[in-house]
């Protein structure tokens, strides 16, 4: 089952919260990008989970529509603000020395590092 193996190449790079999602018909050219994790209602208007997920979905939807560019500088903004430690709450309890920042303060520091 695809779901086992997605989920463990998950869990070895953070967890579900940074594991985008993509179905793609080659054949007929239709794609829909999704995050891999829930709808997770019970973290609802907390500002708080990692939004990694649909964020690099839809950087996998701006490289399937051929967008390579606009891909490539969330990416940057992406690997800076963690490269920096600034991350929310998934990630700062894994990482020495990191600032924990809501996930509205995580997108705004994607943007600040692109």
């Amino acid at each position: 089952n695809g779901d086992y193996v997605s989920d463990a190449l998950a869990a070895a790079v953070g967890g579900i919260g940074i594991a985008p999602g993509a179905n793609i018909n080659y054949a007929s050219g239709h794609a829909i990008f999704e995050a891999t994790h829930g709808t997770a209602p019970k973290y609802a208007g907390l500002d708080k989970v990692n939004p990694s997920s649909v964020i690099l979905s839809g950087c996998m939807m701006l490289e399937h529509l051929g967008w390579i560019e606009a891909a490539q500088l969330i990416y940057k903004g992406i690997e800076n603000a963690i490269a920096k430690k600034r991350v929310t709450y998934d990630f700062e309890r894994l990482m020495e020395g990191a600032t924990l920042l809501k996930c509205s303060e995580f997108g705004d520091e994607i943007i600040a590092n692109m």
